[in-house]
């Protein structure tokens, strides 16, 4: 059985995040889609806002499951049986240091193997960031994000819309 984890922090989802997951769905037995609670990040979602999203949004895919970790990956994944990291990349910039994350995760857990993923090209300029400092202004994010988390992500800035 193929179980692959796609960690991150999602903050917001964005449609590149949903490409990445109905791509990766297609490609194991089984994916968590891994939120990393990072304390040390000031969020603009909790972690427990994030991990529903995702599971609204991930809900038709029966093979996908959302679930919040704390610490490393490489522990997260022993835990749960993972032994494949997917990761998205959107420029030969984001590569560099995605390839030293997978190198290192894979010395400090053997098992560890990472795939990458290119992003869809309609997508590739898009991060969470984006998303957020669009919204932060009052920016139309139609085109960023799934249509259910809009009002949820203008919310936050007390923008109604």
């Amino acid at each position: 059985m193929r179980k692959a984890i796609y960690p991150g922090s999602f903050d917001p989802v964005t449609f590149g995040h949903q490409d990445i997951i109905e791509r990766s769905a297609a490609l194991f037995d089984e994916l968590i889609v891994g939120v990393l609670n990072n304390s040390a990040k000031n969020s603009l979602f909790s972690v427990g806002e994030r991990v529903s999203m995702l599971k609204e949004l991930t809900k038709v895919i029966p093979n996908v499951t959302v679930d919040s970790f704390d610490g490393l990956l490489v522990d997260y994944m022993k835990e749960s049986g993972a032994t494949i990291i997917v990761r998205g990349l959107r420029a030969v910039t984001d590569f560099e240091y995605e390839l030293q994350m997978a190198q290192t995760n894979h010395v400090e857990y053997p098992k560890a193997e990472t795939i990458f993923l290119t992003t869809n090209m309609k997508y590739s300029y898009l991060s969470s960031s984006v998303v957020r400092e669009f919204a932060a202004f009052g920016g139309d994010i139609s085109k960023f994000v799934p249509s259910q988390f809009i009002d949820r992500i203008y919310a936050k800035y007390d923008i109604k819309k």
